[in-house]
């Protein structure tokens, strides 16, 4: 039986991350993955959607630029070399994340890892089984889209945030159900190609984990772009009609309507994968594996980070919890305490924000001041034709900290790295104020929203 220092089961951006740290701290380390290197978010998320985006963005600006003066004649659209390039952006990740693995000396094992009630990791799904050991064992094994028992659900033919990226054909029409970051990404990605998109969501706001005043600003500019977005209806049943699938919802009010679509997309969230530690009893937290903030579980040898403890569940945040595990698996002492983790929504506009909102302030009794500065009066935004958006700003009176920043525009989550820098350092406005930005910038609006809170210069 093999035997190692760590072993990492997943190999997604907490798990490969969390082996590339053990390794250099000198640890022998194994990584355990049944597909592809990169997990979701490489494979099936973060990535695919973002070079989507990238496109529908070029198809917008296309649009946008007849406007100014400049026409290209007709927009074609091959979604076949769509997504040929999707696909060469994977393999090239892919490919970068090998090479890291064989240079860290890092082996990969592919296959299914479950850790067994002795402790031992059992590797199946391949051509033989195997069994390894090790001192320590990090899990991070992601999470699977959640498909909700829906009345006709098991005839229904639809698509996951993990399968949408097989799609053959541009549908002229398709349901997205959920309006959460997923939903509104995707709704963003089907429009620019002109198919006719509806997202039904069960809250009263899309995007419901940020503000509200970024959830109205999205909203309205989706439905400028024909996206019709239900809020406050449910789905009661799916149903067939021929090639034609039919969506039943209602409304909180009890009104009742039916939808035709070709196509259906379901993004109402996701769930841990437990698979790997189905045979250990773990103290959870809900659905999700209860950790320390070492990352450790009720199992001290045993460390889990990712989807799989809940949290924000983004790729960036697997992988700061992956550092915090592998540290500490390799004897040294991290917390994940105090890290400062930022949101990005790619849409058009983006939204991006770090720390608090103001209506968690408003919660939690904070004495603050907020403000909020658009950018309509910017001049790089002016110029660029994407002037829409604002900055907003949640700031401790007392002192002055920075507690929160909530950004809607073109390039917030590029922009988002200044505040949570701020944060991380706990920086006050007043520091932030006394900072030169260059002109013509976008990220201005944030220099301007300093001003604008201390009530001073041009600002206010």
């Amino acid at each position: 039986m093999s035997t190692y220092d760590i072993v990492v089961i997943g190999g997604g951006p907490g798990g490969y991350v969390a082996a590339i740290r053990a390794a250099k701290l000198g640890k022998k380390v194994a990584l355990v993955e049944y597909g592809h290197l990169g997990g979701t978010c490489l494979n099936r998320g973060c990535i695919p959607s973002k070079t989507l985006l990238r496109h529908a963005e070029i198809i917008e600006q296309i649009e946008k630029a007849k406007d100014w003066g400049i026409e290209a004649g007709p927009v074609t659209l091959s979604l076949e070399k769509m997504l040929k390039r999707k696909d060469q952006v994977i393999k090239k990740l892919r490919t970068g994340i090998e090479y890291l693995m064989k240079q860290g000396n890092i082996e990969v094992l592919a296959g299914l890892g479950e850790v067994e009630a002795d402790g031992t990791v059992r590797i199946s799904g391949q051509e033989k089984e195997s069994t390894i050991k090790a001192d320590k064992i990090i899990v991070a094994t992601g999470s699977t889209p959640f498909v909700p028992p829906l009345a006709g659900i098991d005839s229904a033919r639809f698509y996951t945030s993990d399968t949408v990226f097989d799609i053959e054909k541009i549908p002229d029409s398709i349901i997205i159900i959920g309006g959460g970051i997923i939903g509104v990404e995707f709704a963003c990605i089907f429009t620019s190609l002109g198919v006719d998109v509806t997202i039904v969501e069960m809250g009263n706001r899309i995007i419901p984990s940020e503000d509200p005043d970024a959830s109205k600003h999205l909203a309205k500019t989706l439905k400028k772009k024909g996206v019709r977005i239900l809020t406050n209806t449910k789905v009661t049943e799916l149903k067939q009609a021929g090639d034609t699938q039919q969506v039943v919802v209602e409304s909180d009010k009890g009104k009742t309507e039916v939808i035709d679509t070709e196509d259906l997309l379901i993004c109402v969230g996701r769930k841990p994968n437990l698979s790997a530690i189905s045979k250990l009893d773990l103290a959870m937290n809900g659905p999700f594996v209860k950790v320390n903030d070492m990352m450790q579980t009720s199992q001290p040898n045993i460390y889990a980070v990712g989807d799989l403890i809940g949290g924000w569940q983004l790729a960036h945040a697997a992988s700061a919890e992956g550092l915090v595990a592998a540290a500490n698996a390799a004897g040294e002492r991290e917390s994940i305490k105090g890290k400062i983790i930022p949101r990005c929504v790619y849409t058009s506009p983006e939204v991006a924000s770090v720390g608090i909102s103001e209506a968690e302030a408003t919660e939690r009794g904070l004495h603050v001041k907020v403000v909020k500065t658009d950018l309509s009066a910017n001049g790089k935004a002016l110029a660029m034709g994407e002037a829409e958006g604002f900055v907003k700003l949640i700031a401790d009176v007392k002192h002055g900290e920075i507690l929160g920043v909530t950004m809607v525009g073109s390039h917030v989550t590029e922009m988002i790295a200044e505040p949570t820098a701020f944060m991380h350092l706990e920086g006050t406005v007043e520091e932030l104020d006394s900072m030169v930005h260059a002109h013509p910038t976008i990220s201005e609006a944030l220099y301007e929203a300093a001003g604008s809170w201390l009530g001073k210069g041009v600002h206010s």
